[in-house]
């Protein structure tokens, strides 16, 4: 039953491994396996995926600055991206959880999202760095052609106007974590210079962060806006 899904993956990316273990490997979360789950493959697919996709960026904008590239970059290497080039290929059918319940009902955005990051760590290990350029080439076609329009993050965007503002960064603090350790609460605080922390929650840190910065802007657009 698992060969025949792994063979159902295999023809939806076109690739034939020569090392099915490896696909295998890079589909199962540690709650399903957690001796020999997809987190090394998640992170080294991980640095595969910003190599690729730096290196083509560099080739698409070569008059672009540094900060520039870095934003683009950031725009598509992103854990909200990988969950958008995963649902793409419905990567969330083949991966393995502990719960059966949960594979039939709904898999959690974030493990989605790091297996796709294991799966081209796999398809590197097992088919080199010629190949599994053109494998993420293919899979981000679609969002590279969009990159001229630069998204900035809302972390990026809140250090850009503390810097101006008051010449100092933001202060982010972990205020508490919940939740089983397979599936995370973290809540972080983030605050401008003498100023109160604004809280934002994620299943990651940098989620969090993301959150946090997210709701101090609003919160500053909405304080301009009273004035």
């Amino acid at each position: 039953m698992i060969n025949v899904e792994l063979n159902k993956l295999e023809k939806i990316i076109n690739i034939k491994f020569k090392n099915q273990k490896l696909l295998k490997k890079s589909l199962t979360h540690k709650s399903f396996n957690s001796v020999d789950s997809n987190e090394k493959l998640e992170f080294l697919g991980d640095r595969v995926l910003g190599l690729i996709i730096s290196k083509k960026l560099l080739e698409k904008y070569p008059k672009d600055t540094e900060g520039s590239l870095d934003k683009k970059l950031a725009a598509l290497v992103n854990k909200k991206k990988c969950l958008e080039v995963a649902k793409s290929i419905h990567l969330e059918k083949f991966i393995f959880v502990g719960n059966s319940k949960q594979k039939i009902n709904r898999i959690e955005d974030k493990i989605i999202s790091d297996t796709c990051e294991s799966l081209i760590g796999a398809v590197y290990l097992d088919k080199g760095i010629d190949f599994v350029e053109k494998f993420i080439l293919g899979l981000w076609k679609k969002h590279i052609s969009l990159s001229q329009q630069t998204y900035v993050d809302p972390k990026t965007k809140l250090q850009e106007y503390s810097l101006k503002k008051f010449k100092v960064l933001p202060i982010y603090k972990l205020i508490s974590t919940s939740g089983p350790n397979h599936k995370p609460i973290f809540k972080i605080g983030v605050k401008l210079k003498n100023q109160t922390f604004v809280k934002g929650s994620g299943s990651s840190k940098k989620d969090a962060e993301q959150n946090a910065a997210l709701n101090l802007l609003k919160s500053i657009k909405k304080n301009e806006l009273d004035r």
